[in-house]
């Protein structure tokens, strides 16, 4: 599947330490959830903030939301089917107790 999506931040909201230098440039690593189901009232589909390391995740920080993303395309048309999910509580021994041979 492939989603367009518009992109808008407030760069005054950037935490500037967590700006870091590259081979190419400086970046900052951001985070984007995007919901192609719903939207809010302004009609975006997701937000944007920075991203925390996995020491950070665990201690529960957060970072401010420094924008909103919307869905401007989405080829649904291409997506792949969806898988039905195998029940965890059948044991595997009872798997072939219906078939005829």
């Amino acid at each position: 599947m492939k989603v367009g999506l518009s992109i808008r931040i407030d760069v005054t909201k950037i935490d500037k330490s967590r700006l870091y230098k590259g081979a190419k440039g400086t970046y900052l690593d951001l985070t984007t959830f995007v919901d192609l189901d719903n939207q809010d009232e302004y009609g975006n589909n997701g937000f944007i903030s920075q991203s925390v390391t996995k020491e950070e995740r665990d201690a529960k920080i957060k970072t401010p939301i420094l924008g909103n993303s919307k869905v401007i395309f989405a080829d649904v048309a291409q997506s792949a089917p969806a898988k039905r999910p195998v029940p965890v509580s059948a044991p595997a021994d009872d798997f072939d107790e219906d078939l005829p041979f």
